[in-house]
């Protein structure tokens, strides 16, 4: 690693530890030369994920599109910003843990209400009226009806 304030290649590592929760490591160098200490931040380079549409046509993978679908559903809801992102986390590990370059829009959507089911039940409701495409009321009770029989369960 190069020194900024002296050019010099050679430094030693003085303190390394998980950054950004994990998805990063931050390391203290030294440098060998002058002596001065900066910090570097290692990110491990990620294969890009391509998300398959309902229609067919493929998109990289946004993580904002993901998270305002989720705050979308949890909207007025009494659900801290930080559960949100994450489980926002949580189902991108799911979704690049599977090893495939390319996933479907099927996929995220399972992962995000089996998520939403755990921190709000509402919130899973709402997306689920979306992601289901709810043509009338007896779809929505169906899906109620469904949260209630494994609320009862549990």
């Amino acid at each position: 690693m190069r020194c900024p304030f002296c050019g010099v290649v050679d430094s030693k590592v003085v303190d390394s530890r998980a950054a950004d929760e994990g998805n990063s490591i931050r390391r203290r160098r030294e440098c060998s030369a002058c002596a001065r200490r900066f910090t570097t931040y290692e990110v491990v380079e990620e294969i890009p994920l391509m998300v398959i549409k309902k229609d067919g046509r493929r998109e990289m993978f946004d993580r904002g599109k993901l998270l305002g679908g989720i705050l979308k559903s949890c909207e007025k809801r009494p659900v801290p910003v930080k559960v949100i992102e994450i489980a926002v986390s949580k189902i991108e590990k799911d979704i690049h843990g599977c090893g495939e370059r390319e996933v479907s829009t099927r996929q995220i959507g399972e992962s995000v209400m089996q998520h939403l089911k755990e921190i709000d039940q509402v919130a899973y409701v709402r997306f689920a009226s979306v992601y289901r495409q709810f043509a009338d009321i007896n779809n929505f009770m169906q899906e109620l009806e469904l949260l209630m029989k494994t609320q009862h369960r549990d």
